[in-house]
Order: C-alpha cells, then structure tokens, then sequence
C-alpha cells in the first residue's frame, strides 16, 4: 500500500474544509471520511455544520449520520472503526480523504491511543459534585492550575471532557495527553496532511455569518428538541450549551447569540493551536484548490 495515500485535511471551523474536501475527493475519484466529533451524531444537525444532502451526494461520506448520541463513543472507538475502513476503502481506492476539525479524532487515526490506566471511583464522584455545586467555571480553573498545557487545547467548555482529563491527572500524576500513543501507529500507506487557515479577521467574519445562517435555519429551535439530552456528552459543546443555558432562563436571546459567535471563535484558535503543534502539516489557503491538488499530486 506504499503507493496509497491517505490526505489529511484539518483546520478551524468555518474555514471550508468540508469545500476543500468534497473537491479533492471529486479530483480523486474517491471518498470523504468524516473527523469530527459531533457530525457523527444523527439527532445533531443544524449545530454541527454537517455537509447538506447536496455535498453528500457529490461523493460518498463515512461517519455522517453515524450514531446516536444516546450511544457511548469516543476517539479511541472511532480511531480503531476508521483504520478498518480505510483499510477497506484502499481496496478499491487509491486516494482516500480524512477531513475534520476535532484535533483527538485524527490523532487517534493516525497515531493510536494507549490505554489510559483505571481511576480510583471516588475522585470521579469528588469532581461532578464539585462540578455541581460550582459549575464549569470550577472545572476550568482546576484545569488551569494542574494541567495547563493540556487546558490550552481541550474543549473548554466541555464539562465532561475537562473531568475525565482532571481524574486522569489527579489519579495518576500524569496527563491524560501523555497517553496518547507513545510508540505511534506505523502505517502502510502515505499520509499527506494539510491545513486550512485563512487571515484572522476572515475567519472570524466567516464564523459569525456561519452562526447567523445556522440561528436562520433553526438552531434554537433544534437545540430545544435536543434539551432533554443536554447532559449527554455529544452536548457538551459550543453551539448548544448557550442555548441552553438560554432556555433556562441563564440570559436573553441577544445575549446567547453573542456567546456562540465568541465561544465558537474561542473554539476555532484552540483549534488551530492544536493542529499547530503538528510540524508535518503543510498549511494553505482554503480558496487555492489548484496549488491543494498539485501539493497532492
């Protein structure tokens, strides 16, 4: 398979990728498979960005629609479901694209997961009553204080992943990050990576006219068909929990409105701050297709 490559596209969100990917994949005459953490989810929609029936019927799409978030699953599980994938599509592919914006998701392809050690049950059960009686904003500076490195590109306003990150840090002693494979996955196939980035006001101009298109097509209106799973772990993310917080009652409508356009901007540097630290990734604008497909080439 040393002739097979797999491209690797990753960015912030609202940056194009889903463009990018969908063109190359037509270039290529192939498939897109689907690196982000929530489009998976088939009760999520209008809050994750998902590609429209259009883009999905241009070319084929892997982990759209996937699951349910009333399932358990995270990038360990998704990591190893990929790997057969890919495995399968090279059979019939010799190009195949991986795209999306959820740092741990590529990583768990592309690198693999060690298994994390087990975590005393009571200092679980010593953070959700902390995190209960004191909210995020606890869990947050906790995080601050013993695992800073680690906090910077955590999604922060995730309470589930800043606990599991915590009890692995008080329970062991060690990030949860120095777990992540230490001996990485070798593959048999190429693996070119390319990232998405655009000048900083654009971007941000790009992101707060995505949310207002998302709130036209009914993003309040679907996060409230969504409340009574709000503590689900799929939920736990920019783009709902300030509606959320909206419904109950937490602050008005304007309000919620400005904390997802600056929440989701937040979102977007820690991103890039995460994709960032990978020194193999070649960076390009999203608009200069021609100069992505001869990079590949």
């Amino acid at each position: 398979m040393k002739d097979h490559k797999l491209i690797v596209i990753v960015g912030p969100t609202a940056v194009g990728k889903t463009s990018v990917a969908i063109q190359v994949a037509k270039h290529f005459q192939t498939e897109v498979i689907s690196a982000d953490s929530r489009q998976i989810f088939k009760e999520l929609t209008i809050g994750t960005a998902k590609p429209d029936a259009v883009e999905l019927n241009t070319v084929p799409h892997h982990f759209i629609n996937s699951h349910s978030i009333q399932q358990e699953y995270d990038a360990a599980s998704y990591g190893r479901e990929t790997l057969v994938l890919i495995h399968n599509l090279f059979e019939k592919h010799q190009h195949l694209v991986l795209c999306g914006g959820s740092g741990l998701y590529v990583k768990a392809v592309l690198e693999g997961f060690d298994d994390i050690p087990d975590v005393p049950e009571e200092i679980r059960e010593k953070l959700t009553e902390n995190f209960e009686k004191f909210g995020v904003t606890w869990l947050q500076e906790q995080m601050k204080q013993l695992d800073p490195e680690h906090y910077a590109t955590v999604d922060q306003q995730n309470p589930h992943r800043l606990m599991r990150a915590l009890e692995v840090k008080i329970g062991t002693g060690n990030s949860i990050a120095s777990y992540r494979k230490q001996n990485k996955l070798q593959h048999a196939f190429q693996v070119i990576k390319i990232g998405l980035e655009l000048p900083r006001e654009e971007l941000y101009r790009r992101i707060d006219d995505r949310m207002d298109k998302m709130i036209a097509e009914g993003l309040f209106e679907e996060a409230r068909e969504l409340y009574i799973y709000k503590d689900h772990n799929a939920l736990q993310t920019v783009g709902y929990q300030e509606i959320f917080d909206y419904i109950d009652g937490k602050y008005d409508r304007e309000e919620a409105i400005r904390l997802l356009k600056r929440n989701s901007r937040r979102y977007a540097k820690r991103q890039l701050t995460w994709f960032k630290k990978d020194e193999e990734t070649i960076w390009m604008n999203p608009q200069d297709i021609n100069a992505i497909l001869n990079l590949i080439v």
